[in-house]
C-alpha cells in the first residue's frame, strides 16, 4: 500500500460566512485523525475566497487562529474577484499542485465551504490513492438542521443505502494529482465543473470509484450559490414543507 506523500485540500468559498467556520473546524478534526492513522502523509489546505462580500474572510481567519493546528499545517487563503465555482476550484487546485512532491505522489481532495467533512474523510481519501484509485466520488447528505421535518422525511425516504452512488458532488471528491493534470483539471464554468471532470476521467479510461461511506454534510438551504447546484436540486426535488 503506497500512500501519497501529500494530500491537498481545496475549498472554494463565495459568501459563506455561516458555513466556513464549521468547514475549517471539521477539516482540523480530519487532519488530526489522518495524522494518527498515517503520520507520514503531509497535508495542505487552500481556501479560495471567490469574490466574497460578506464576513467569510474574517470568520475563516478567526477559526484558523483559534486552533493551533493551523500553525503547523499550511492553510493558504487566496482572494480573487468573483470567478464562479468552477474557476475558483481550478485556481485552488493549480495553487496546491504548484509546489511539493511529484503529482503522481499527490492526492487532491475537494469539498465546499458550506460543508463539514467526516472525521475519517482524509484517511478515506489517501487510502483511495493507496488502493490504486484515480478518482474517488463521495456522497453528500444535507444538514438535517437546515430542513423542515417534512422535507427531511421526503429526502430520507428517497435515499435508502447506496442510492447516492452515481451522483457527483464537488463537496466530496478526490483525485490523484497527475490525473487531475492529465484531464485538464476543473473547467472554468459557473456550475457542474465536478460532473464534467468525472465524465472526462471516465471517458479517458481512468479508474473512477464511488463510495457512500463517510458522506460529507452539506448545507440544506434552498438558496444556493450556483443556479444548478445542490441547493437547487433540494428545492426542486423535495420542495417546501407544504
Amino acid at each position: 500500500m503506497t500512500l501519497p506523500a501529500r494530500v491537498d485540500v481545496v475549498v472554494p468559498a463565495h459568501d459563506e460566512e455561516d458555513g466556513i467556520g464549521g468547514c475549517v473546524e471539521a477539516l482540523a478534526v480530519a487532519v488530526r485523525v489522518l495524522r494518527r492513522a498515517h503520520p507520514t502523509v503531509e497535508v495542505s489546505v487552500v481556501v479560495v475566497l471567490d469574490g466574497c462580500t460578506d464576513r467569510t474572510a474574517f470568520v475563516l481567519r478567526s477559526a484558523a487562529a483559534a486552533d493551533p493546528l493551523w500553525t503547523e499545517v499550511p492553510l493558504e487563503v487566496v482572494e480573487t474577484a468573483h470567478l464562479g465555482v468552477g474557476r475558483a476550484r481550478a485556481v485552488g487546485t493549480t495553487r496546491a499542485l504548484a509546489t511539493g512532491p511529484e503529482p503522481s505522489a499527490r492526492w487532491t481532495a475537494h469539498t465546499d465551504a458550506d460543508s463539514r467533512v467526516d472525521p475519517g474523510w482524509l484517511v478515506q481519501q489517501v487510502e483511495a490513492h493507496a488502493d490504486g484509485a484515480h478518482v474517488l466520488v463521495g456522497a453528500v447528505v444535507p444538514d438535517p438542521d437546515d430542513l423542515d421535518p417534512v422535507v427531511l422525511a421526503r429526502w430520507t425516504h428517497a435515499h435508502p443505502p447506496g442510492s447516492t452512488l452515481g451522483h457527483v458532488h464537488g463537496a466530496n471528491l478526490g483525485l490523484r494529482g497527475d490525473v487531475c493534470l492529465a484531464i485538464g483539471g476543473f473547467d472554468p464554468v459557473p456550475e457542474h465543473e465536478d460532473v464534467r471532470l468525472v465524465e472526462r476521467a471516465r471517458a479517458l479510461g481512468f479508474d473512477v470509484r464511488a463510495t457512500t461511506d463517510l458522506p460529507v454534510v452539506t448545507s440544506g438551504r434552498f438558496d444556493g450559490r450556483t443556479p444548478g447546484g445542490y441547493a437547487e436540486h433540494l428545492r426542486r426535488t423535495y420542495g417546501d414543507a407544504s
